[in-house]
């Protein structure tokens, strides 16, 4: 089984010719409501990848709460750990410019109160993977995270949003996934003055004995496991947008290698999922499903 740590929130998706600068308005012609949150968006790719899927965390007791578990629900996350709190469901803003790129802004919500306490109240064993992110407080993240060790199983760690991580909760880690920003924040962080995303993953992997993944956009992406570099171009695909492209790769991922894929399986089947994400629109709505997953490793990678 995959445990999700980790926020859910209602998406408000406006397309925009161009992001705007600092202090300016740019005027979109309608907005969408989608169903978010990192953690809700890794869960539900874990899911679709063919993964046992349990999401643990909060919403508030309004009309969002029900978008933000809509597609959960539909696909079979197991939701019996999600909190209703008194503070509003967590909300994104996002902007989507016309080549796909996007600018985002979180309101916390209900996932400031997320608890990791009822992990240890689950039946968890060796077998099972603990998926963190960065959208609920890290002090709780690194009590879920001890509770996952102390069960035998492994914790991975999607460094999003960007953010120093506490040494508490890198000595849990067995896998960090960061994307190139997230590397050099990360680098900064430690103190190396040199932020370039794969020698941080070297790095992390030599000094740290810590399994290192950096997704490179549409350039691919590059790992680091016990010394061994380990590097994928992207499939070729067309672009929409890249809402939840890294949830995609994280979700397909874990399950993979949940799955004993082995870390190049796994790589390969992040990939993918990563990059049909960015065919279609919006963040949940995007995420593949373990057939088209298959698929494109199959034509790209096999």
């Amino acid at each position: 089984m995959i445990v999700v740590f980790g926020s859910l929130n209602v998406d408000l998706v406006t397309p925009v010719e161009r992001l705007p600068g600092a202090g300016e308005t740019v005027i979109g012609p309608g907005y969408a409501l989608h169903p978010g949150g990192k953690g809700a968006n890794q869960a539900l790719a874990a899911c679709r990848a063919g993964a046992e899927v349990a999401l643990v965390g909060a919403v508030g007791r309004d009309g969002f709460a029900e978008i933000a578990l809509s597609l959960l629900a539909a696909d079979g996350v197991d939701l019996a750990n999600v909190a209703h709190v008194d503070a509003p469901t967590g909300a994104a803003f996002i902007a989507v410019d016309a080549a796909g790129s996007n600018q985002i802004v979180v309101a916390a919500g209900a996932n400031a109160f997320a608890r990791s306490a009822v992990l240890d109240t689950m039946p968890l064993s060796e077998r099972d993977v603990l998926l963190l992110q960065r959208e609920v407080p890290e002090a709780e993240c690194i009590a879920a995270a001890r509770s996952m060790k102390r069960a035998g199983g492994r914790v991975i760690l999607n460094l999003a949003p960007a953010g120093a991580p506490a040494a508490a909760l890198l000595d849990c880690l067995d896998v960090l996934i960061v994307n190139e920003h997230e590397a050099l924040v990360l680098a900064q962080s430690l103190g190396w003055p040199d932020g370039e995303p794969e020698e941080v993953a070297r790095r992390i992997d030599a000094e740290r004995g810590l399994t290192c993944v950096v997704t490179l956009g549409a350039a691919g992406v590059v790992g680091w496991q016990g010394g061994v570099r380990r590097r994928l171009a992207a499939p070729q695909v067309d672009v929409v947008d890249t809402v939840a492209a890294g949830d995609s790769f994280t979700g397909a991922f874990a399950a993979a290698l949940a799955a004993a894929c082995g870390f190049s399986g796994a790589l390969q089947r992040g990939l993918a999922a990563g990059s049909l994400a960015c065919t279609v629109a919006g963040a949940q709505p995007s995420v593949p499903r373990r057939e088209a997953i298959e698929a494109l490793v199959g034509q790209a990678f096999l």
